[in-house]
């Protein structure tokens, strides 16, 4: 090899052994199993350096994982604990009021409200145009529902029961065109009605007078008047207000609480005792 390679050897000849050899490795590889056994040696003696020579970057990304997560936890607990002090203020406010209520209630000889009676219904399908917008509910006659009782879901109202069946009923949804629901602003306790236009996000505000004090926001409640849906439950948020002088009134529209084109639960409401004694 000394020889070969010497500086005796001519240059062309060097390059021809090296070529040659060249060859005979890749022929040999390719047709002969001492190359791949070779090889996968080769590999696995040089697996561990690999390995060696990636720890690092290994160890970089775990690090900086765990530095994320971590972090995550944090705000995510920073987040829990100020929603529990949050609902813990607005848990005490509310028991506040209910002892200043039955103090007053006692002071006025009245008894305490007492709980409506619900059910839980679930949709079974959906019919909804410009013209109508209804869905078909799992709850009928045999369940003790009847025609015009409040419906609700988890946010706010959605409509009342018509139609029943002995086991399916149907809801009209508050944006139809033939349903209105009275409400009262929560912020001054102004009452309007609320009626829908067929746009399923969308409701108006009826026969509204330029001078009502009414604003961009506003929650809408059910006011409980007309006997079909009690008072207090969300309804919608006032979200767009035009006072064009050339109107006798005043536009005003808002967007139902509930997510009407997202519901698949509802809740079907009945008036208490006393309302009903008293509506006979």
């Amino acid at each position: 090899m000394k020889l070969m390679f010497g500086r005796t050897i001519s240059l062309q000849l060097r390059l021809f052994v090296a070529v040659l050899l060249s060859i005979v490795l890749i022929v040999g590889d390719r047709y002969t199993q001492g190359g791949t056994t070779i090889r996968t040696s080769l590999n696995t003696l040089v697996s561990p350096l690999i390995y060696l020579a990636n720890l690092p970057y290994e160890m970089f990304s775990i690090g900086v994982k765990s530095i994320h997560t971590r972090e995550q936890l944090l705000k995510e607990n920073d987040a829990l604990k100020k929603k529990q002090v949050l609902q813990s203020e607005q848990l005490q406010q509310l028991q506040f009021l209910t002892r200043e209520n039955q103090k007053l209630r006692a002071l006025l000889g009245s008894s305490a409200r007492q709980a409506n009676k619900k059910i839980i219904a679930q949709i079974l399908s959906v019919h909804s145009n410009p013209y109508s917008h209804q869905v078909v509910i799992n709850r009928g006659a045999t369940d003790g529902v009847r025609e015009g009782q409040a419906v609700i879901d988890e946010m706010g109202v959605v409509g009342q029961l018509t139609k029943v069946g002995s086991t399916t009923s149907r809801v009209l949804l508050m944006t139809d065109t033939t349903h209105a629901t009275p409400v009262r602003i929560l912020r001054n306790d102004v009452r309007t009605v609320v009626e829908g236009i067929g746009k399923i996000n969308v409701v108006k505000l009826s026969h509204v007078p330029h001078s009502l004090d009414v604003r961009i926001g506003d929650v809408l409640v059910t006011s409980g008047l007309g006997g079909t849906f009690p008072e207090g439950y969300p309804v919608a948020v006032v979200t767009d207000i035009n006072r064009d002088e050339g109107h006798p009134f005043a536009q005003v529209y808002a967007e139902p609480i509930a997510q009407l084109d997202r519901i698949r639960l509802l809740v079907i409401l009945w008036r208490n005792q006393q309302q009903s004694d008293s509506d006979e």
